[in-house]
């Protein structure tokens, strides 16, 4: 009888319907969260991140992972730091949205935000209000931070709140109470007026300076932890830090000093200064005759505190007296009047147009600093950087340094793409050794600076830096590929990189196009160390320790896995003592190694999916179990997401294999054929296994489309260097036959959406064929013949470059291939468009000239021709503006609607939107 009432029960059971999954709508991205900031502590016990919705508040979030629970919340925390003992977890807790949103313009500074700090023992917070900025001891036992916040005893003199300055501070520097911390009993001391300051990493003291009253009492003072006394070490009228940095292991400090009496900020030196606190000796560090170290020069010091890197900078000339109208005299005087003109004048000499040399002037030199080092076991200053090899790749543990230098190339820049000279640099002399000059590819050091390896002419080659001898060192290897074969683009061939060098030197590992190889330097005898070759797998290295030189040779490597066929990534090690590659994270997913715990064998990594959201996993070097730490998004389950995404083969314009990711639609039955949606640029099937990014902006929302009775589909596209329009049309009626032949996609219900480059090909491609029922495109160049000779204003570059060796691929000049250009350019053949076009633009695009869709849509509109063009106001290339990316996503679904499902036309595609007068 008990049986019985089972078999009813379970019959009952099984009758009950399921659930019934929500269609994604708009409103259900906003609560979408991803980690931002995430910190795992240098033990390995906790994770800690920001939980950042696309629309509403942060969250942050503390794991301990030892037990795999969330520890702390903390509502709207933001930029979440552990420090190196893991007893305390800080976030900055800023306002609310609604706080946000609801605040005038002018009055967003008077915003607060909080310092939240969290015990990790206990769980308990402590929150400090207004705190502008922060630093928490090595050790947990001090907080230091500045506030707004007014303190109850203040008795300070009030002209220094607001003092009429006869030494002025500079305008953005900005002083507030210092409020020392002793996290043991929670005491507090405070001091008023600080600008920069540094807290030691143990317990001897923080370094600060005070801006007093008029400028005339600043001081650099310093408070001792242990005796809670004050001192001064500089009192000097206008005396200012600009920098200040703790020795990692001493009780030494290294800051930047001023004074504001020079109110030329560009020009005003800083001298570098070592204090011992322990002993209160002065070291000044000179810099090289002819050099001076400004106010945005960087201190750093290496790991064990051995070097300390800085910044410094070439005299500057000086300033030249502005020419201004000041008496009677001024006001007919040539040379003054001629003072006030606004010119730039553009020499057919200049090694760089205007524009680009202004913003090149900008972001690069005018507060440009060259690095150098400290040696402070020899007391000796080394400079590293200079104008003939300006840009150096600090890594602070190496003795060798790589840097480069683009400035002989400028002017070829300007049309061919980037160019560089690169040499290496003896961190102990500053001796620059040159490697290879006008390269578009960045060679690798070897730690020992005895070697470099580069790739030029299709193969990788090897060069001794003493005697400047290069030898190919992939010539002889003929089984595998080192160019990269799928580069289309009328520019040499990139090679695959570098996984590294041996931490000897003695060997240099290069990728070819799946496998990891092993190059002796002395005898070149090449070893493959992986076999992906065999199963279309890459491997390649991960380095989570970005101060890492190279390998010891019994390392065992992180590598990143990834099938070419089934888009599959995974993780792999590799044990260079036995040569084992081992696979120990596999299957139908993505998944990425993100951090490892520098004191501890714990490993954080993310698996994905189309449907499983990339939350954090933990495991050990052994992999040998897995745990799941986050669940950030569980809503996932509750929506009809679409189908799983399946491979389809197709051919390209030149019968090349090719593959997309097809993801039919939530509830599709075999046979129906349904409205389809491609979304495209360059190669795509590599999305197989990620999970869309839930956000609105100028791309289909995937699930949103998927979930609401659309197929999506990703193709890849290869193009033909002269033929870019023809070859990506081409190239796409074969993908969508496919589909139709498949039975998936309805042949009267196929959409195109693509921006950019992708909005190039979608405007061309209606120019060819009628196969497309309606297409969104997003800032397309629509005339090749007026945007090759315009200007990226973003970058301040010539457009040329892209259309002679770049992403348009023409592969000439205007006037030596004028109807290519305009063989390319769908606004010559608006007349043949018989295919709905909505075309979008912000008309501060910086990348695309936004006059680029008007023209597209004058000669449609010219010929009568369904097009609608969206101008978004003061929007750059990609839809920054929240508002504008909710409304762009919105009417990108109505007009499919309409176009591919035949839902009634909203008001703004019938009869537009007509214009508001304010």
């Amino acid at each position: 009888m008990k049986a019985f009432h089972s078999l009813i029960a379970a019959s009952v059971l099984c009758c009950l319907p399921v659930a019934a999954k929500s269609n994604l709508e708009f409103k259900d991205v906003f609560d979408f969260r991803y980690a931002q900031g995430q910190q795992l502590s240098d033990n390995g016990r906790l994770l800690t991140f920001s939980a950042k919705p696309y629309r509403g508040n942060s969250e942050g979030l503390v794991y301990d992972l030892t037990t795999n629970k969330i520890i702390a919340r903390v509502p709207q925390g933001t930029k979440p730091q552990i420090n190196k003992a893991a007893n305390w977890v800080a976030f900055t807790q800023v306002p609310t949205l609604l706080e946000k949103e609801t605040t005038k313009k002018k009055d967003k500074k008077k915003l607060k935000n909080h310092l939240i700090l969290i015990d990790t023992q206990t769980h308990k917070q402590t929150t400090f209000a207004e705190v502008v900025d922060y630093q928490i001891s090595d050790d947990g036992n001090w907080l230091a931070y500045r506030t707004k916040e007014k303190p109850e005893d203040d008795n300070a003199d009030k002209k220094a709140d607001k003092p009429e300055s006869e030494i002025k501070a500079d305008k953005k520097d900005k002083f507030y109470s210092l409020v020392i911390v002793n996290l043991r009993d929670m005491s507090k001391t405070t001091i008023e007026h600080v600008g920069k300051f540094a807290l030691s990493p143990k317990e001897y003291g923080v370094l600060f300076n005070i801006h007093a009253e008029h400028g005339a009492k600043n001081h650099i003072g310093f408070f001792d932890l242990n005796t809670q006394t004050q001192s001064n070490l500089f009192d000097e009228p206008g005396v200012t830090l600009s920098q200040a940095i703790w020795h990692p292991k001493k009780p030494i400090v290294a800051f930047n000093m001023a004074n504001y009496v020079n109110d030329d900020t560009r020009r005003r030196d800083h001298q570098i200064t070592l204090w011992h606190s322990d002993t209160n000796t002065l070291k000044e560090i000179n810099n090289p005759t002819g050099w001076f170290t400004g106010k945005t020069a960087k201190l750093t010091w290496s790991e064990q505190g051995e070097r300390l890197y800085f910044q410094n900078r070439p005299e500057l000339e000086a300033k030249v007296k502005e020419l201004n109208y000041d008496d009677e005299a001024s006001l007919t005087d040539f040379e003054t009047i001629r003072a006030q003109k606004g010119l730039q004048v553009w020499h057919n000499n200049d090694a760089e147009i205007k524009t680009r040399e202004a913003k090149t002037w900008q972001q690069a030199n005018k507060n440009r600093h060259y690095q150098a080092v400290y040696h402070l076991n020899g007391e000796q200053v080394v400079q590293l950087a200079n104008e003939q090899a300006p840009n150096i790749r600090l890594n602070t543990e190496a003795n060798f340094l790589l840097a480069s230098n683009d400035k002989p190339h400028l002017e070829r820049i300007m049309y061919e793409g980037f160019f560089n000279d690169y040499a290496a640099i003896n961190v102990k002399t500053g001796k620059q050794t040159q490697i290879i000059k006008g390269s578009p590819f960045r060679p690798s050091l070897s730690p020992t600076g005895s070697h470099a390896a580069f790739f030029k002419d299709q193969q990788v080659w090897l060069k001794d830096l003493s005697s400047q001898s290069m030898s190919p060192l992939t010539k002889a290897v003929r089984e595998a590929i080192f160019a990269d074969d799928k580069h289309d683009y009328p520019s040499e061939q990139p090679g695959y990189g570098f996984a590294g060098w041996q931490l000897d030197g003695s060997i240099v590992y290069v990728y070819s196009k799946f496998d990891i190889w092993a190059f002796d330097v002395n005898t070149q005898q090449a070893t493959r160390l992986t076999k992906g070759r065999e199963t279309n797998t890459q491997y390649r290295v991960k380095y989570l320790d970005k101060n890492q030189l190279g390998f010891a040779a019994n390392d065992t490597l992180m590598l990143h896995t990834h099938n070419t066929e089934n888009k599959q990534s995974g993780v792999a090690t590799l044990n260079l003592a036995t040569g084992k590659v081992k696979t120990v994270l596999k299957g139908e997913a993505r998944y990425a190694l993100v951090a490892k715990a520098k004191h501890a064998d714990k490993l954080i990594f993310t698996k994905e999916s189309y449907h499983q959201f990339p939350d954090f996993w933990q495991t050990t070097s052994t992999f040998s179990k897995t745990k799941k730490v986050t669940d950030l998004n569980p809503q996932v389950k509750n929506f009809a997401w679409g189908g799983k995404p399946e491979l389809v083969q197709y051919k390209g314009y030149n019968g090349e294999d090719l593959q997309g990711v097809l993801i039919k639609p939530a509830g599709y039955k075999e046979g129906d054929k349904v409205p389809t949606v491609i979304y495209f640029y360059r190669y795509m099937s590599q999305r197989m296994y990620n999970f869309p990014k839930m956000e609105l902006n100028h791309r289909p929302n995937f699930p949103m489309f998927t979930s609401n009775g659309y197929a999506l589909f990703l193709p890849d596209i290869r193009f033909e260097i002269g033929k870019p329009g023809p070859s990506s049309t081409q190239t796409m009626i074969n993908a969508a036959q496919k589909l139709i032949d498949m039975g998936v996609a309805h042949p009267e219900k196929i959409g195109l959406q693509g921006h950019s480059w992708a909005g190039y090909q979608s405007a061309f491609m209606i120019t060819q064929t009628d196969m497309f029922k309606a297409v969104v495109s997003g800032a397309p160049v629509s005339n090749m013949t007026s945007a090759y000779s315009g200007i990226r204003l973003k970058s301040g570059l010539a457009r040329q470059f892209q259309y002679e060796t770049g992403q348009s691929r023409i592969g000439k000049p205007l006037t030596q291939a004028l109807d290519l250009y305009i063989e390319n350019s769908p606004v010559f053949f608006a007349d043949k468009v018989n295919t709905p076009v909505l075309i979008m633009f912000g008309d501060a695009d910086g990348a695309v000239p936004w006059q680029e869709g008007i023209q597209y849509y004058l000669a449609l509109r010219r010929h009568n021709k369904d097009a609608i063009f969206l101008q978004y106001e003061g929007e750059p290339h990609h839809l920054k503006k929240f508002p504008n990316q909710v409304d762009f996503s919105i009417r990108m679904m109505e007009y499919f609607d309409h176009h591919l499902k035949g839902k009634p036309a909203a008001d703004w595609i019938k009869s537009g939107v007509k214009h508001q007068p304010e």
